[in-house]
């Protein structure tokens, strides 16, 4: 290499992937598009996480990406989801109780995850045409924190995990333009 090069070339031991973003995107109005309020994977990376791992270590994992939720993969298919509701909750207690394991330390995300079967999904087309507030609507009347959303795929094929809509992060985004207007 030159000694008169303009960019200078390191070694480092150690490197970390960087926290997203805490505002989480743009500010939105009930009336915008929902598409907006999703995480889409064709532009951001998403947050993975094997079945095996243990569920503190995935939590761990989520505090330092800044999420709450992680998909469950296995052979780069999604197999579930697991959020930091789950594992903070009574799911690893219920686990505990009904399984033959003895200690909080031997409980990995494959045992308190939602399983692919049980997940809610919208289609990309669909979401496509919805409003940010008419989302909100629809997670707040099933329950849910996450909905995934998904491309349809060709007859016979699995569908693409397209995107992940958190409910928290659309009502910061929500909340946040009622607060500065």
């Amino acid at each position: 290499m030159k000694s008169d090069s303009l960019i200078s070339i390191k070694h480092f031991d150690v490197g970390v992937l960087p926290r997203r973003s805490v505002s989480d995107g743009q500010l939105l109005n009930d009336d915008d598009p929902a598409i907006l309020a999703v995480t889409d994977f064709t532009r951001e990376h998403p947050a993975t996480v094997d079945e095996e791992r243990q569920i503190d270590d995935a939590l761990a994992d989520m505090v330092r990406l800044g999420v709450r939720a992680l998909l469950v993969v296995r052979e780069q298919r999604v197999i579930g989801l697991i959020t930091s509701y789950d594992i903070q909750g009574e799911r690893p207690l219920q686990f505990l109780q009904s399984s033959t394991y003895d200690h909080h330390r031997d409980i990995r995300v494959g045992h308190i995850m939602t399983p692919w079967d049980e997940l809610l999904a919208v289609e990309w087309q669909h979401l496509d045409a919805a409003r940010a507030g008419a989302l909100l609507a629809v997670l707040e009347e099933a329950g849910m924190t996450h909905l995934l959303v998904v491309d349809s795929a060709a007859k016979g094929e699995a569908p693409v995990v397209r995107a992940l809509v958190s409910k928290a992060r659309l009502l910061r985004q929500l909340k946040g333009l009622r607060r500065a207007g």
